[in-house]
């Protein structure tokens, strides 16, 4: 046998883990990696980031200082006390101005967080959607993580249509449920399954038994049915087809033990009544679903637009800022309500820069974490019933292209779709349009 020439004992592979009885534990990346890690394609993400009922947009007088949308345009703007957060990230995001969803302005203003990822028309008494854009890349891009995808939001599960508590929808339009307690996301993501392997594995083989029984038997069925009812066995016959990939993903998954985290510094336990210590745990729950490229593709949903029902409208409340969020939204142009409604956006939007941060400090390969995700944060709202214009920040992804540091005024007649193109591209997955895009948003890409 010939000896193996140039081989350096001291690189490790990418995913190399560290190994003891019943732990797993994914390394960092370390500079001994540098030789495997090159010659693997770097993992390319998304995350969207979602808030309802708009934002402070008072632009005269002292109350202008609120305004959520910034001074002047083009790299030669100042932010305001609402993103002034975002500064020490000036060159790793654009601000969006102008863009909006030309199907969300025909809807009422609690409608529009639905077709947020979609660009859906929603019309007559079934308002059905269509695929929202993070399913769409998980469909397709997902393969190589243990999640395709993670649908995460305040309220939790579904909520009802045009009030959905989820901004993820499945190619059939059907609302995809989010989870919204960290505990549960972190057991997901981390924990130690309950049953035994071979308990698991059972499990699985049998799911997979009945659901080939259902599908085999739907063919005589639908043979049977009329046309109308051959579509809505066919709408379920895909939910079920669904069902089948995630058991045949979950049985490959299987003997690849979870990465293991510290969770010392999370606070897993927090609810609706710490409103700061769950929104800050969530994301960090996402950074480290990220860093462990345990999935590629999240969305988050900060309070949905169900009015002053849902759960997020008393954070503001419970946080020292006064009123309900509802509230806030509604008085953002009353005397005292820009400064109110936008102290209340600052917050939201250190959040958000709490996150960044995090990923922009994390490295990988030649560049960071922040560097291969694309990040969207924003509103289908300029203000409380108001869908045009919508407050948009893009954060992220330079190594795919993205280039930042600028205010970006757009036109009305530009949708925001344009940007989901442009996204898709970026991302690896080729897309001429989506829904109702002209083109792609180039002004963001270098």
């Amino acid at each position: 046998m010939k000896p193996i020439m140039n081989r350096k004992p001291w690189h490790l592979h990418r995913r190399t883990f560290l190994r003891g009885v019943g732990a797993t534990l994914a390394l960092p990346f370390l500079e001994c990696m540098g030789a495997s890690a090159k010659s693997l394609p770097r993992p390319k993400r998304f995350c969207t980031i979602y808030f309802p009922y708009g934002v402070s947009m008072q632009d005269k007088g002292e109350d202008a200082e609120w305004s959520w949308f910034p001074k002047g345009e083009g790299r030669d703007y100042k932010l305001n006390n609402s993103l002034q957060c975002f500064e020490p990230l000036r060159e790793q995001l654009s601000i969006l101005g102008g863009l909006s969803h030309p199907n969300g302005r025909k809807i009422g203003g609690h409608d529009s967080a639905d077709i947020f990822l979609t660009a859906a028309e929603l019309k007559g008494g079934q308002l059905k959607n269509s695929m929202s854009l993070d399913q769409l890349l998980a469909e397709k891009l997902g393969e190589d993580t243990r999640f395709r995808s993670l649908s995460l939001s305040v309220d939790g599960g579904v909520g009802e249509a045009t009030r959905s508590s989820t901004l993820s929808f499945s190619r059939t339009g059907q609302p995809v449920p989010a989870m919204h307690q960290p505990r549960l996301v972190y057991n997901r993501l981390f924990g130690v399954e309950a049953d035994p392997l071979a308990q698991q594995r059972q499990k699985l083989q049998n799911s997979g038994s009945m659901l080939d029984l259902v599908l085999e038997h739907s063919k005589s069925v639908r043979r049977q049915l009329g046309k109308q009812d051959q579509e809505k066995l066919d709408e379920y016959l895909q939910s079920v087809r669904q069902i089948e990939e995630r058991v045949e993903r979950s049985e490959k998954w299987l003997d690849v033990p979870k990465p293991q985290v510290n969770s010392d510094q999370l606070h897993l336990d927090a609810n609706d009544e710490t409103p700061g210590e769950l929104i800050k745990t969530m994301l960090d729950l996402m950074y480290l679903a990220y860093q462990t490229d345990s999935t590629r593709f999240i969305t988050y949903q900060m309070g949905n637009m169900n009015g002053a029902t849902s759960i997020a409208t008393k954070f503001p409340q419970l946080l020292g800022f006064g009123k309900n969020q509802h509230t806030l939204a509604h008085e953002w142009n009353k005397k005292g309500g820009a400064e109110a409604l936008g102290k209340w956006d600052r917050f939201r939007a250190e959040q958000v820069a709490y996150f960044l941060e995090r990923l922009k400090s994390s490295p990988e390969g030649d560049g960071n974490l922040l560097d291969h995700t694309v990040v969207l944060y924003g509103s289908s709202n300029s203000n409380t019933h108001n869908n045009r214009n919508y407050p948009l920040v893009l954060a992220g992804g330079e190594k795919l292209g993205f280039k930042h540091g600028q205010f970006h005024k757009f036109r009305e007649e530009v949708p925001l779709s344009n940007l989901f193109v442009t996204m898709m591209n970026r991302l690896g997955m080729p897309a001429p349009s989506f829904v109702d895009s002209t083109g792609e948003l180039t002004e963001v890409v270098g």
